[in-house]
């Protein structure tokens, strides 16, 4: 599973990630906080985080939401940016 069921995000519940990692672009990224948690994961043995933070789909995830009894607010792709080139659109939609 790739959801985290609570979140310390105030203004969300959880988060779900059916895409983790990215790739710096500009100065904005230099402090990421996705990446330094990413690489935290890495190193702690998480299987979705064996590429550290190299763009990388969980296909497997992107049926969960359909599984959700109850409704939450969701942050899609905390750890990743959704509409990076090496995602592919069919991905997407």
């Amino acid at each position: 599973m790739n959801l985290a069921t609570r979140s310390h995000i105030e203004w969300t519940d959880a988060t779900w990630n059916p895409v983790t990692g990215c790739t710096k672009v500009s100065q904005g990224c230099k402090h990421c906080y996705a990446e330094r948690l990413a690489h935290r994961l890495q190193a702690m043995g998480s299987p979705r985080y064996r590429g550290g933070f190299q763009v990388t789909l969980h296909p497997d995830v992107l049926d969960q939401p359909h599984h959700w009894r109850k409704p939450r607010r969701i942050f899609v792709n905390s750890m990743s940016d959704l509409f990076h080139p090496d995602v592919p659109e069919a991905f997407i939609g």
